[in-house]
């Protein structure tokens, strides 16, 4: 199932202290929110000006070497390919499946970086299809979107500050248009890394096709050190990991 209508977004990061806007360009389309002290109107060309100019840069170098785009394990691009790329291949190897796991994330953080070099941003939040990178000036919840799994936007985590900037990366096996090998409703990972988070997520939503497979997935999460938190959900079944605090939402 394709989930257009995106009413999620912005739940639980909206507040009185932010501006938000939505960006779309090609296959990028992006929530954003700043700190109001931040924004200015002039951020919402900014963004799609430098969506644009980081999709002609990919697209430049992809033209050239297609394996990149098409490969469901590591791969290397060649030395003259983008250091977004390279960067996206090195995640890649941790997660053992396709670079392009990653591109959600790289997008998100590309802006992310360009948005507070030139506004001098505090605080940005960036979602980009469940994916979100975010650097926090309050500590904030989010909940994880399911789909129809009646657990949807029902449990979540709250996400200290402190511990940002952070990804908070989602996939799902019956959301959205994303390729995922699995049946998961969602899988959502944490990390530091939103580029490593965004291609976690991917790879153990892959492994969950029923309700059974969740507890071997979580077993598998927690052996990796860089996943500071997790949630995986099938149907009316769940599976937890991390120490951050636990949010239960009505």
């Amino acid at each position: 199932m394709e989930y257009n209508e995106r009413t999620y977004r912005g739940e639980h990061f909206d507040s009185p202290q932010r501006r938000s806007f939505s960006v779309c360009h090609k296959k990028t389309d992006l929530w954003i929110s700043v700190d109001r002290q931040s924004y200015s109107e002039e951020m919402e060309r900014f963004c799609v000006q430098t969506a644009a100019e980081m999709w002609q840069m990919m697209e430049s170098y992809l033209a050239t070497d297609t394996s990149y785009i098409t490969s469901l394990v590591p791969y290397h691009p060649n030395g003259n390919a983008p250091e977004i790329l390279k960067r996206m291949s090195a995640v890649a190897d941790i997660t053992g499946i396709g670079p392009m796991s990653a591109v959600a994330g790289a997008c998100s953080e590309h802006i992310a970086q360009k948005l507070k070099k030139r506004f001098g941003c505090k605080e940005i939040i960036i979602e980009n299809g469940g994916d979100i990178y975010a650097e926090l000036l309050t500590d904030t919840d989010i909940a994880v979107f399911a789909g129809q799994s009646p657990l949807s936007k029902k449990v979540g985590f709250t996400i200290p500050a402190n511990i940002s900037p952070i990804g908070i990366c989602t996939s799902s096996g019956t959301v959205g248009p994303s390729l995922s090998f699995g049946k998961a409703d969602a899988v959502m990972i944490i990390c530091r890394d939103v580029m490593l988070a965004d291609s976690y997520a991917t790879a153990f939503a892959n492994k969950i096709k029923t309700t059974e497979d969740i507890e071997p997935t979580m077993a598998l999460i927690e052996k990796e050190p860089q996943i500071i938190a997790a949630i995986a959900i099938k149907d009316d079944k769940l599976g937890i990991y991390g120490s951050l605090p636990l949010r239960i939402f009505s």
